[in-house]
């Protein structure tokens, strides 16, 4: 069977995700700061002029990286309210999402070292800020649409909630990733669950 060739967008489409894909394996392993454009570029399979037709510099391809983790999250996140469900089943899928979270987010040390590179970085921290600020909108324009949806008045505005949410994802994901035994995933999970049962479901237990 004959293969199908790509257009000049499928071929520059490929070329930008192998990059992505390479980049975010160096990025894991060796951090940003130590990973250089010629690691991507022979990790992808191309050449360092390859890089630079696709990105301006690798903190770009860097926050695309982030960009590309957060829309696959947003995708989750959305699939929650799928097939009209009703008040209970959406309790359960948001909690199953947010406790699988910190086991399935292979993109957590990226968000760590982009969040340190931010502080000591000048040039960095603009971009990544205006990132993190659209983050907080988007959450909290979910929390409130699960409010609504589900019947349940929010005890705080939906900003501060999802900036709380936020940090308490990042803190036990931290704690696990660093010493899973002294938290396990049990522990993880159950801190997940007494937040979303007490401040999202508004029980006592």
């Amino acid at each position: 069977m004959k293969r199908q060739r790509l257009t000049r967008e499928q071929s520059k489409d490929q070329t930008r995700e192998r990059l992505l894909d390479a980049a975010q394996a160096i990025f894991m392993k060796k951090g940003f700061v130590a990973a250089s454009v010629e690691d991507i570029a022979a990790a992808a399979g191309y050449t360092r002029g390859a890089f630079y037709s696709n990105f301006r510099s690798k903190s770009e391809l860097f926050l695309e990286l982030l960009h590309r983790d957060h829309e696959a999250m947003q995708a989750g996140l959305h699939a929650i309210f799928d097939d009209a469900a009703s008040r209970e089943e959406m309790e359960a899928r948001v909690l199953r999402y947010y406790s699988s979270l910190y086991r399935e987010n292979k993109c957590f040390l990226l968000w760590a070292e982009a969040k340190l590179l931010a502080v000591r970085d000048g040039r960095f921290r603009p971009r990544f800020n205006a990132f993190m600020h659209e983050k907080v909108e988007q959450l909290s324009a979910y929390v409130r649409e699960f409010s609504e949806r589900v019947g349940t008045p929010m005890s705080m505005p939906p900003e501060q909630f999802a900036i709380g949410l936020m940090g308490l994802c990042d803190g036990v994901q931290f704690f696990y990733t660093v010493d899973p035994q002294n938290v396990p995933a049990e522990m993880v999970e159950m801190v997940l669950a007494g937040f979303f049962s007490r401040v999202v479901f508004g029980r006592d237990a």
